[in-house]
């Protein structure tokens, strides 16, 4: 479908939408205030209260759709100037001014909400919009190589994201990836918890809005503004370079006022993370196994294996966004806007594998954990399967566009806005992996309870000796996913002057979305061969670093370095075709050596339909939503009732195969869907004074499965994997689904539903002063069709034993909370105590959901309904705690996170204990210090993770039994810079 791009014809920018006629509630600067905030020295303490009124007033009125599009300050100048004052002269900076401008976005929405604003441009409180919601009320968040991964709202992962109130992806995704944002081209986040009509559909968790600056932000007619910073990381001692410049522009024309601003950033990281890891896997010993002595018996469960695992890299992230507004008239703006964000990652990762039950090895000097005789603390293993290892080399990269225009037209009593946006995303990522084993099987030493983790040696191993090497194998792959997309919103927003319903909001909204992915592999498993790692291309060799803090037992080995591997990918290709030459001479019917042979015939990768798929949607939305306000004496009532119609059209396709004794058949597989989902949105607002607020809140929300979710391929595959001593038992599974698998399968689900919802939220908030709140909330959701990955067991009468890992939908499920949040700066005191101020708030969730009701039948036999479990990635409670100090020219935050524990995955109930892996307890403090010697200066000095307590996992395979499942430690990151305007 081709499509024009019509800038006055796009979707919505929203406009300033509710209750116009409300009155201002919050407090106002005394004329003292006023008159310090424009003095050329004041420092930021004294122009913070005519910045917070700015911003209070800016938001005031404003519907969560107009406020999530819009920037504040918008109309600031002429507010500023009917007060007599100098607009230039205010600068919205400090601790003080970001935070009572996010307390004003609460106050004045009319939505469940908590934001965030940047202290200055260029400075949001962290490195990357992901890391600053880790602070946010009822946000948690997981990380991942020294950065966030996820965020999870109230416990929840799917969060819908928009950019500017935009949808904005990230490659296939649905969303995007947080991190990507680097804070500084960011003015700042919005996390709506319940939804409005006119907003785009959140997720269950609800909807992010990450918020650019535009030229019509600014008072100034010319700003340049932006920062440098250097960091440094303790764990692999590297510096990186940080940075971001803003240009704004604005005056008056002959054609109207025009406002141009162009903001660039740039950001580069590198780190590496050091992991000891036990196998999540944990079984008796089998029969073939030898204890000694005999006497300790063969009741214990131990993990299969332990190793390390050093998962290090360098990534960095160029961003770019542009804006242009042009107001021909006073109730006109046309607009356009551009942005650009990168990704691109080199990296290195090391893993290491010791067996400590394949191939009938002997177990001895085995001690058992006091009071746990089915439980070891430590052993030694010898004889049984040698170790192996990898070096995983990888290049990623991201690239998504967006570029969209709009207008936004008031008539009167009418307020019109419409905006057309496209939206490209790209991922890509190339890997060249080089494997290696031990050419004996050593002795290992292993302590599973180590400062919270599996330690372990290899006593009189010669870890330098190239001669206790030999080649594993090579392998390659390329893997390249991306979307476009377009989308389309108008909005009319009507003043209708009735004083029970003072506005009316209609809209439409339309999409049209693409996704699809594709990858290939091909793998030389030479390891029959015998060649030592000199005889490689891959040189040259070195031990692996070590980067754990402490005596961690082993922890290097020897490996090619990234250079020897990435940069020597095609010799290692040629190398491992002539490999592959010599074993299918010496292996003439070995079909799964043959085809390997044909894959590296030719110097590129081969793309694999069977692990491809496209999909295509289309969406047609239309709201409706009435603000009603009326009085009860001197109680103000208001609220909205609305709701949102969305129609999806959508066609999902992929390539289903079965690959058996050397002979893959394959059928192409396509689904269709055509659905409508009604979501009904009303609110209830109660304002007995200008200080306290009660809200009450119902919605329904329903979330999309990803597009690779909903692939409809289902790939199975021969289990071909060498057998290496008897068969241990899984405890995942039914004695009637134990033994080897035939087979493994994996795919999508296109039989997944959306995950829908209904929100009951309910809040109390009292706004004591500018920056001093304290506020509370209660919600539930009643939810059904939760998402996870599933791995079943199933009898296939035709191939045996299969096991299969792909999502599914929960039955239902239910998730409560609370959560309470304080803020204030103590005022009140003396002289420099005065400058003192705290944040906190803290975050209860309980939520359970049932197992696939299918699913609970095979793996229990049990027709009763599936039990409800925990859901995984839910912490119980979350809390953030930030100290401040600020005044004259000095800024300061020391603040702590910390989230307890949570599961990451559930199993298939095969008896009354929880059978899963979890995360323990996760704490970090950050400290930041700025100083400003001139108003147009700011130096600053940050420090993050200071605590550097390690990340652990634990494998909790029965009642009251658990091992360590990984301890991860992550470095510490030290910054120092300068930001400036003029």
């Amino acid at each position: 479908m081709k499509h024009v791009l019509l800038l006055a014809s796009a979707a919505p920018m929203a406009l300033f939408a509710a209750f116009a006629s409300t009155p201002a509630l919050a407090q106002t600067a005394t004329p003292q205030e006023q008159q310090q905030a424009v003095q050329p020295d004041a420092g930021v303490d004294e122009q913070a209260p005519v910045a917070q009124e700015r911003a209070t007033r800016s938001a005031q009125g404003r519907s969560p759709g107009t406020q999530a599009t819009e920037n504040l300050g918008d109309d600031s100048n002429a507010q500023v100037a009917d007060e007599g004052r100098s607009p230039e002269e205010i600068v919205v900076t400090g601790y003080r001014a970001s935070l009572g401008s996010a307390q004003a976005i609460k106050r004045n929405s009319d939505a469940i909400l908590d934001a965030i604003v940047a202290q200055d441009i260029g400075k949001l409180p962290d490195n990357t919009a992901a890391e600053s919601l880790a602070r946010v009320t009822g946000v948690q968040v997981n990380r991942f190589s020294d950065e966030v991964s996820q965020v999870l709202v109230r416990g929840l992962p799917d969060v819908a994201t928009t950019f500017n109130g935009r949808d904005i992806f990230t490659a296939e995704l649905r969303r995007s990836q947080l991190q990507d944002f680097p804070a500084g081209a960011l003015a700042g986040l919005e996390v709506y918890k319940s939804g409005t009509a006119d907003l785009l559909e959140p997720g269950l968790a609800g909807l992010i809005n990450v918020r650019s600056r535009r030229p019509f932000d600014f008072t100034e007619k010319f700003v340049l503004a932006g920062g440098i910073r250097g960091t440094y990381n303790d764990q692999n001692k590297k510096y990186d370079p940080l940075g971001n410049v803003l240009v704004s522009a604005r005056g008056d024309t002959p054609l109207g006022e025009v406002g141009v601003l162009l903001n660039a950033s740039y950001q580069q990281a590198h780190y590496r993370n050091a992991v000891r890891w036990a196998d999540g896997f944990v079984t008796n010993p089998s029969a073939g196994t030898t204890i000694v002595p005999a006497s300790v018996g063969r009741d214990f469960k131990i993990p299969a294996a332990v190793g390390v695992y050093n998962d290090s890299g360098k990534r960095w992230r160029p961003a770019v966004n542009a804006s242009v507004q042009w107001k021909p008239a006073g109730n006109l703006e046309l607009y356009y806007d551009f942005l650009y964000q990168g990704y691109r990652g080199d990296i290195a990762n090391d893993w290491f594998r010791a067996p400590l039950l394949d191939n009938n090895p002997t177990l001895s000097n085995i001690v058992l954990v006091d009071g746990k005789p089915d439980q070891v603390e430590s052993l030694t293993k010898t004889g049984g399967f040698r170790p192996e290892a990898y070096r995983s080399t990888q290049h990623g990269y991201t690239n998504t566009y967006q570029a969209a225009g709009g207008a936004k037209w008031d008539i009167g009593p009418a307020h019109l806005s419409t905006d057309l946006a496209y939206t490209r995303s790209e991922y890509g990522s190339d890997e060249w992996s080089f494997d290696t084993a031990w050419t004996a099987a050593p002795q290992v030493d292993v302590d599973f309870f180590v400062k919270g983790g599996s330690s372990f040696a290899l006593p009189g191993f010669d870890a330098e000796n190239p001669a206790n090497y030999k080649w594993r194998g090579y392998y390659e792959s390329i893997y390249r996913v991306q979307g476009k997309g377009w989308q389309w919103r108008g909005d009319l927003d009507l003043d209708t002057n009735v004083s029970l319903f003072p506005k009316l909001q209609f809209g439409a909204r339309w999409t049209d979305r693409e996704a699809s992915l594709e990858r290939g592999n091909r793998y030389a498993y030479t390891e029959t061969l015998g060649l030592t790692l000199a005889q490689t291309p891959a040189q040259p060799l070195g031990l692996t670093q070590n980067v754990f803090r402490g005596d961690q037992g082993f922890t290097s080995w020897l490996m090619p370095t990234r250079a020897g591997v990435a940069g020597n990918a095609e010799a290692l290709r040629q190398f491992s075709y002539d490999s592959l030459v010599k074993i299918v001479a010496a292996n003439p019917n070995d079909q799964g050596y043959r085809d390997a042979l044909a894959r590296f015939a030719t110097p590129n990768i081969q793309l694999n339909p069977q692990d491809s798929f496209f999909a295509e949607e289309q969406t047609y939305a239309f709201y409706g939503q009435t603000k009603y306000e009326f009085d009860v004496g001197s109680l103000r009532v208001d609220g909205l009732i609305g709701a949102r119609v969305v129609n999806t059209v959508g066609k999902y396709s992929g390539i289903s195969s079965v690959f058996f004794d050397g002979v893959r058949v394959s059928e192409p597989r396509v689904t269709k869907a055509n659905y409508v989902d009604i979501l009904p949105n009303v609110s209830l607002r109660f304002r007995p004074d200008d200080k306290l607020q009660v809200r009450f809140g119902f919605t329904m929300t329903r979330t999309k499965p990803e597009f690779g979710q909903l692939n409809p391929a289902l790939r199975i595959d021969q289990n071909t994997a060498p057998i290496t001593g008897p068969i241990l038992p899984d405890t995942r599974f039914p004695l009637a689904l134990q033994g080897r698998p035939v087979a493994y399968g994996s795919g999508g689900n296109p039989d997944l539903q959306p995950l829908t919802s209904k929100n009951y939220d309910a809040s109390v908030e009292y706004y004591f002063s500018q920056t001093a709140s304290i506020t509370a909330a209660a919600f539930y959701r009643d939810l059904n069709g939760f998402i996870n990955n599933f791995t079943t067991r199933t009898i296939d009468p035709v191939y045996g034993l299969i096991e299969i890992s792909r999502p599914e939908n929960s039955g239902k499920g239910r998730i409560k909370g609370f959560e309470v949040g304080a803020q204030t700066f103590f005022d009140f005191l003396p002289g420099l105590l005065s400058g003192f101020g705290v944040q906190a708030n803290v975050t209860y969730l309980k939520g359970e959901n049932r197992f696939p009701a299918n699913l609970f039948l095979a793996a229990t036999g049990s027709a009763t309904p599936a039990p409800f479990v925990k859901i995984p990635g839910l912490s119980k409670w979350t809390y953030n705690t930030a100290l401040f100090y600020e005044k004259g020219v000095i800024s300061t935050r020391l603040s702590l996170n910390n989230r307890t524990a949570f599961l990451n995955n559930q199993f298939l109930p095969t008896s009354d204990f929880y059978d899963g892996e979890g995360t323990q307890n996760i704490e970090r403090l950050d400290f930041s210090f700025n100083y400003t010697p001139i108003k147009q200066i700011t130096l600053t000095f940050d420090a993050a993770n200071i605590l550097a307590k390690p990340f652990n996992n634990y494998r909790q395979y029965a009642q009251d039994r658990s091992y360590p499942r990984d301890i991860r430690e992550e470095g510490r990151y030290y910054g120092i810079g300068a930001r400036f305007r003029f």
